[in-house]
């Protein structure tokens, strides 16, 4: 299991990946993986999660953007200090590839909205390690 973890304006955003072998059927070129997100507001002001984009590198096929509202069909507001986790998972038809994005976030108290990245990490199945 790997982690990836970013800051930006205030957001920490950590991730960690791991190899669903149970639900893979390598010999069909069907790789499943689970990520867990960790989102926690460093600032002195509430933040809600309003949108995602997720930029998935598979490496035997084109790259694919997916953009929609919120995280697993929730838009958590989080106040200063409080922290949110998900799992969600993505298949890749490669033995190889990658993620990264950004979330679109909303300052509560004046109604900004700006980005926190998502940082890249790594879905590699584990038999090609060896």
């Amino acid at each position: 299991m790997s982690k990836s973890v970013s800051i930006t304006e205030g957001v920490e955003v950590s991730v960690s990946t791991q190899f669903r072998a149970d639900v893979s059927h390598t010999a069909e070129n069907s790789y499943f993986f689970n990520y867990r997100i960790g989102i926690e507001n460093r600032n002195s002001f509430s933040v809600k999660l309003l949108h995602r984009d997720w930029f998935i590198f598979d490496s035997l096929n084109p790259p694919v953007h997916v953009s929609g509202e919120g995280v697993i069909g929730q838009q958590p507001e989080l106040e200063s200090g409080e922290t949110y986790s998900y799992t969600s998972g993505c298949e890749l038809h490669s033995e190889i590839g990658s993620m990264h994005g950004f979330y679109t976030f909303l300052n509560v108290e004046t109604n900004e909205i700006f980005r926190v990245n998502i940082p890249a990490f790594d879905m590699v199945f584990p038999g090609r390690l060896n």
